[in-house]
């Protein structure tokens, strides 16, 4: 029986990918699960496993080539039984156990064509160590490289410059004291990955802090459409997460009704999907609300791009101690700089504000019942 390999869906508004490669070929056995090609949208890179073993029967798009969702891309044989895969080859047991003893009063004295060879292979030492010593210095040379862009680094480009071209952008800033976090992290974390199996990290109170926030300020949560709005009664969440081949930004979808737990699980496999290439064309679609952390990297300050159609997103940046004045008083206390990237043409400078203290508000001063511990 033969089986159609198609291209799977891709990420919303997407209606065409790159077949970067066949990891199998014409006349290879496959067996269930076993990637067979990979392709690469203008967001993620997806993996085309085997849902049936059999023989790859014929290859139909060869890679490089533009495939579109659902065009038949191979052929796969079930009909033909095939073989599990073979076990790694053992070493014999007695091979080369022990070397051989030599007897010094019988050992042969070195022959002359011996000596010539041994002289040979100096010589070919020291014209490969020579060798090495030219291509260090060649690695000091200047030079350059040109390197064509990924198809997710080219959609990247495109978006961000559409964001600028589109929107009237404007970001606001404000500084967080997380000395009340960190106390509460302290204080819960033993507790938190004991009874949900994940560490309480910093995101799940910025995005609770976010779904407060938006409660007050509904605008932050919606979209210009034409000449609408589009309000939200729910809140996806977009969260930045940095790749080796760029930046992807998975959703968290109804963040709005999840506890604390949910939210770090959610991120981990978000993350960790992302990291490893396994994202799926659902885990970006949608998004009313973005959140992105420099700080992990060491960013003080910074003004985040929107992620368009959203009309908002949120920087965290990395906490450094300051010294602030609290009751008159000189205290040296943990500070996050915050940034609100907006869209102007939907939300006034006010909104944008009141946002940003509602978030600082529902962080400096989380309860400990929220963790559910």
């Amino acid at each position: 029986m033969d089986i159609e390999i198609k291209v799977p869906s891709l990420g919303e508004s997407e209606n065409e990918a790159t077949l970067v490669s066949w990891l199998k070929s014409e006349g290879d056995e496959v067996l269930v699960d076993d990637v067979l090609a990979e392709i690469e949208s203008d967001k993620i890179t997806m993996e085309i496993t085997a849902i049936e073993a059999g023989v790859l029967k014929s290859i139909l798009r060869e890679a490089d080539s533009m495939v579109e969702p659902g065009e038949v891309i191979g052929v796969l044989d079930t009909s033909v039984q095939v073989s599990a895969k073979p076990a790694a080859k053992t070493v014999a047991k007695n091979a080369d156990k022990t070397p051989a003893k030599q007897n010094k009063s019988t050992a042969k004295p070195v022959t002359k064509k011996e000596a010539q060879q041994k002289a040979e292979a100096v010589v070919e030492n020291v014209k490969a160590q020579t060798a090495i010593a030219a291509e260090s210095d060649a690695m000091h040379e200047r030079s350059m490289e040109r390197v064509p862009m990924s198809r997710l680094r080219k959609r990247i480009a495109t978006r961000l410059k559409e964001a600028q071209n589109t929107a009237a952008m404007l970001t606001t800033f404000n500084e967080v004291n997380m000395q009340y976090v960190m106390d509460m992290r302290a204080q819960h974390k033993d507790a938190f990955m004991d009874k949900y199996a994940v560490k309480l990290g910093f995101m799940s109170f910025f995005v609770k802090a976010c779904v407060y926030a938006a409660s007050k300020y509904p605008a932050i949560n919606a979209y210009i459409d034409g000449e609408d709005v589009v309000y939200h009664n729910y809140m996806d969440v977009g969260v930045a997460v940095a790749t080796e081949k760029g930046l992807v930004v998975p959703v968290l979808k109804d963040a709005g009704l999840m506890s604390f737990a949910e939210i770090e699980q959610g991120i981990v496999s978000l993350a960790t999907k992302a990291r490893e290439g396994g994202l799926m064309p659902d885990d970006l679609k949608g998004g009313t609300f973005s959140i992105t952390n420099g700080g992990v990297f060491g960013s003080m300050l910074s003004t985040p791009i929107l992620n368009t159609p959203q009309s908002a997103i949120l920087g965290m940046h990395t906490i450094q101690k300051r010294v602030m004045v609290e009751n008159d008083q000189m205290v040296i206390r943990p500070m996050m700089y915050l940034a609100l990237s907006y869209d102007h043409r939907l939300i006034d400078g006010k909104e944008a504000v009141g946002f940003l203290v509602a978030i600082k508000e529902a962080l400096e001063g989380f309860g400990g019942t929220l963790l559910d511990v």
